[in-house]
């Protein structure tokens, strides 16, 4: 078995819960697993460090804390939005998901927090900041190795 490198690609399945057992990703249930370079930076640490340390064919469960994942949530992480740039049959709904742009072109995905006549408030936390997150991960391969 060989042991996963910074810098090499591995592929792995994965379920991620929360700590009351709802499930936020499973990447079995979508019969896909995740492909990534350690190191370069696209996990979050706490979910890179543990990986980092297993071996092909081994499962590992374990928990990240929410600094180690998306961190707390930040209060000042909010936007105010026209309603004019929502297409016109937009509910706004508390709570709903607002797909929105970054400077850089990246999908966010924020939450609608209160509304008016003319703007929206726009939560932009990481819907998992201030989250524990558990996670059962097998590695499936290493580097140049075949997936099964």
């Amino acid at each position: 078995m060989t042991t996963v490198d910074t810098n090499q690609t591995v592929t792995i399945h994965y379920k991620g819960t929360l700590e009351d057992g709802t499930v936020f990703d499973n990447s079995q249930e979508r019969g896909e697993p995740m492909t990534v370079v350690l190191g370069e930076g696209r996990l979050i640490p706490g979910f890179e460090t543990n990986v980092g340390s297993m071996k092909t064919g081994e499962t590992k469960t374990f928990t990240i804390p929410a600094d180690e994942a998306y961190g707390q949530p930040n209060p000042e992480a909010r936007t105010v939005l026209n309603k004019e740039v929502f297409p016109t049959d937009f509910q706004f709904t508390t709570g709903t998901d607002v797909p929105l742009t970054d400077p850089d072109g990246n999908l966010v995905v924020g939450k609608l927090l209160e509304s008016d006549d003319t703007t929206v408030t726009v939560d932009l936390n990481h819907p998992l900041a201030g989250q524990d997150l558990t996670f059962e991960v097998e590695v499936v391969s290493t580097g140049d190795e075949t997936t099964t």
